[in-house]
């Protein structure tokens, strides 16, 4: 995903917010030619950055920076320590990851 890529998400998420560039940039504490900067692609935007904007504006982190599925994103997988087959339990996890990036999608809060 280019830096370009990444501001034109930012840039949608933050008129579909209803926020000015001003506005988002108090909320999140990031200076306005940095955000600036950010959203036309000459910048990358920091990891926090990403978090805060994403909260501000009420998406994800993955739909800002346009990551793949759930599944590609699984980087580990558990060990096997129980007995249980590997693909049972690689499934399990994909399975509990799939629901939580959707309750997330959702705007689903883990503390509701």
């Amino acid at each position: 995903m280019s830096l370009t890529d990444i501001g034109a998400r930012i840039e949608r998420a933050r008129a579909a917010a209803g926020l000015s560039q001003r506005a988002l940039a108090d909320a999140t504490g990031i200076s306005q030619s940095t955000l600036s900067r950010i959203i036309s692609g000459n910048r990358e935007a920091k990891p926090a950055e990403i978090a805060a904007i994403a909260w501000e504006t009420g998406c994800t982190v993955a739909q800002l920076t346009g990551v793949g599925t759930v599944a590609e994103r699984v980087q580990c997988v558990p060990l096997l320590t129980t007995g249980s087959a590997m693909s049972g339990m690689r499934q399990t996890l994909l399975d509990f990851l799939e629901l939580d990036a959707y309750l997330d999608d959702q705007a689903v809060s883990a503390t509701t």
